[in-house]
């Protein structure tokens, strides 16, 4: 077999073998053969099987569920067990209670006692709105110093005192001073000899107690 091709006004002649034609041929045939082997092979395969949405509700309901699930043994986790609790359990309630009351206020120290009265003939008397009774030292409070003070005081014809002696000291420096220092601020009744005024002398007891 030859092949002819015209170029430029001459012609060329090509020369095909004839053993080539026959291995073309056997070539063509072999793969032939093998697609009609593989064609129907895949026939018989899952490849071209319906899907499995286009099922019919009877295969649809041949299948089988899975198992429930075991039951949790005992012990098997380390959450505490849940439990119930007690019917006769009393609820917690509400109790109101009244706020405690106010710290009472600290007592006033007790004023020293009001000298005692005499006899007005013979004796100078302290008038009653003219005589008050000595403060507590603020320092002997805070000490808590206590005691008994005895004054002595020569009252002159005036009513006026003119001397202050302290007969018992109460071991507390300020509560002697305290109870000077206020008989010489007082004002007496002066004693009296055939009713005509005379100089005379009287003592007074303080009693300091704080409370």
């Amino acid at each position: 077999m030859s092949a002819s091709r015209s170029t430029s006004g001459k012609n060329i002649t090509f020369h095909l073998p004839r053993r080539s034609l026959v291995i073309a041929a056997i070539a063509f045939g072999v793969g032939l053969l093998l697609f009609l082997v593989v064609w129907l092979s895949s026939r018989n395969n899952d490849f071209y099987k319906a899907d499995p949405a286009a099922q019919t509700p009877a295969q649809v309901a041949e299948v089988v569920p899975l198992p429930e699930p075991l039951a949790a043994a005992a012990g098997s986790s380390d959450m505490p067990d849940a439990k119930a609790p007690p019917v006769n359990e009393e609820k917690p309630q509400l109790v109101e209670t009244a706020p405690p009351p106010p710290p009472a206020a600290p007592a006033a120290p007790a004023a020293p006692a009001a000298p005692t009265a005499m006899a007005p003939s013979d004796r100078p008397q302290p008038i009653a709105d003219q005589s008050p009774p000595p403060s507590y030292p603020p320092a002997a409070l805070r000490r808590g110093d206590r005691g008994t003070v005895v004054v002595r005081v020569d009252v002159d014809a005036t009513g006026y005192p003119s001397a202050v002696t302290l007969i018992q000291r109460s071991g507390s420096r300020d509560l002697d001073r305290a109870a000077s220092d206020a008989v010489r601020r007082w004002r007496f009744q002066p004693a009296q000899s055939n009713g005509v005024p005379v100089p005379g002398s009287l003592e007074v007891p303080f009693d300091f107690t704080p409370q």
